[in-house]
């Protein structure tokens, strides 16, 4: 890691040196800007004001790309060149992508081949109603109502139809707050919300930051307790920011946190007393791979503290492997809410052959609980325990949770300085050498120095990645430690990437 961090503060550091005289940056800085800047701590960072903390340039643009354009308008211009680092390890991805077998790209998910699947009717060609097929709503009402717990029947009216969750938080976003007001969230959190919700409405983020440290009531590392979302709350409201909703991901991404039911009843409870939206994201909901973990999801709860106000999402990206299908759903009992969003799913809907597909993936009850659940999450739990045993190996500390893809790892000792650009300059020297990781600063983490590993992956694939891992990212100290003799050998199927890998191993040693 050391070496990885000599070799980046080597080269040139000019290209992280801000273009000056852009009138467009400051706009989406104020746009942006309820969030933390980039290479404070924590203590400096929330001590100052919310209206002077910005979001980074550079977690979220390419400073090359800052050239104005006469086409675009100010807005135009910001989305123009928006673009965060999980985007810029999309592009590197696709551009390389590695495929050991050269096989042309498939389904992750093979069911949706089968011939029941494809359907052209002429009623699905046509314009549905712009909240989806009343077929599908009524498909997911029953699924949600299985698969959530709920005390009751779901209703097929309440039920809303988009092309992806990203849609839903755009959607949601306009339609609860006016330009410039703001959403609570508390952070890390999926960095691709603050595109979802300012792009389009112009909303800000509130963070309630969460620490690594056990301190207060808090019995777990970056728990979310009410006494956070208060601070975060009483804070902007003292700024004259208006606060309209809270944002809760359950299970958690990036730290893979699974909320109990007194943690949820007591979220809800807290947005009721500020008569705040609550928006939750349940979208790994059926990838909690453990036994031992319960995921309880705010549609099964006896009681809402504020139904009017209480809106559930969920998508089929994750649960089903088939993130290349856009779906998303969202269920609130709130009329208003639902036919506001209603009127944008004109901009995002989803075409009727694609809506006939998920219908019959949904409705197949039997082959989800017993073929594809029961093997998806012993895949799952394989993979994790297969990366969480390496990283305790190496000695990397992580969280060790039981829902969703990722690995909430800590890099810290790493940073000699412990800052979010020396975070960016590794995470950018493991792309550089083709190793994809997620930095901390994407997920607007408080504390440099974590990562996000994915460990949804066939395990020869994950071996491959840990060994690039080691070549390219640990200290010297450490390879001359360990057992290379041994790892070498190992690596004696992977011959072609020896050769691409061992001059610079050589230069490290």
């Amino acid at each position: 890691m050391l070496s990885i961090l000599k070799q980046s503060h080597s080269g040139s550091s000019s290209s992280l040196a801000m273009p000056r005289g852009l009138d467009f940056s400051q706009a989406l800085s104020e746009i942006a800007g309820m969030g933390g800047g980039g290479g404070g701590d924590l203590q400096e960072l929330r001590a100052r004001p919310l209206t002077e903390r910005r979001v980074d340039m550079h977690g979220f643009c390419n400073p090359g790309d800052f050239q104005r354009s006469p086409y675009l308008s100010a807005r135009g211009n910001i989305a123009n060149v928006f673009r965060g680092s999980t985007e810029e390890g999309y592009k590197a991805y696709h551009a390389d992508k590695y495929d050991e077998d050269k096989n042309p790209n498939v389904s992750e998910n093979p069911k949706l081949t089968q011939t029941d699947m494809n359907l052209m009717e002429p009623p699905l060609l046509q314009y549905p109603d712009w909240k989806g097929h009343m077929f599908l709503r009524e498909e997911v009402a029953r699924f949600l109502t299985y698969y959530c717990k709920a005390p009751a029947p779901l209703k097929a009216e309440n039920v809303i139809v988009l092309n992806g969750c990203g849609s839903l938080f755009s959607a949601l976003a306009t339609v609860l707050c006016d330009p410039g007001e703001a959403v609570l969230i508390a952070t890390p959190f999926y960095g691709g919300i603050t595109q979802s919700v300012f792009l389009y409405g112009n909303v800000k983020l509130v963070y309630a930051y969460l620490d690594s440290k056990i301190t207060g009531t808090s019995t777990r590392p970056f728990q979310l307790t009410v006494e956070k979302l208060e601070k975060a709350l009483q804070d902007a409201r003292a700024e004259g920011v208006t606060v309209r909703a809270l944002i809760l991901l359950n299970p958690q991404n990036p730290l893979g946190d699974i909320y109990s039911l007194s943690e949820l009843r007591d979220y809800l409870e807290f947005a009721k007393r500020h008569e705040l939206h609550v928006i939750v994201d349940e979208i790994y909901m059926l990838s909690v791979f453990d036994e031992s973990a319960t995921f309880h999801s705010v549609l099964g709860m006896d009681r809402l503290p504020d139904p009017q106000r209480t809106h559930v999402m969920w998508g089929i990206s994750k649960d089903f492997a088939v993130s290349g299908i856009r779906f998303g759903t969202l269920y609130t009992e709130n009329q208003d809410v639902a036919n506001a969003v209603g009127s944008l799913c004109y901009f995002h809907g989803v075409c009727g052959p694609v809506q006939h597909k998920v219908a019959q993936l949904l409705r197949d009850r039997d082959w989800i609980n017993q073929v594809y659940l029961r093997a998806n999450h012993a895949r799952l739990k394989a993979a994790h325990t297969y990366v969480t045993d390496e990283l305790k190996t190496l000695g990397v500390p992580f969280l060790n949770r039981n829902a969703g893809f990722f690995v909430w790892i800590d890099f810290r000792k790493y940073l000699r300085t412990g800052t979010f650009e020396e975070e960016m300059l590794l995470w950018r020297r493991f792309l550089d050498n083709k190793v994809l990781l997620s930095c901390g600063k994407a997920f607007e983490c408080s504390e440099p120095g974590w990562f996000r590993i994915i460990f949804a992956d066939k395990t020869h694939r994950l071996q491959l990645g840990e060994y690039c891992f080691l070549f390219f990212s640990l200290p010297p100290e450490f390879l001359q430690h360990c057992f290379l003799l041994s790892l070498i050998l190992d690596l004696s199927c992977y011959y072609p990437l020896i050769f691409s890998v061992f001059p610079p191993f050589l230069s490290i040693l």
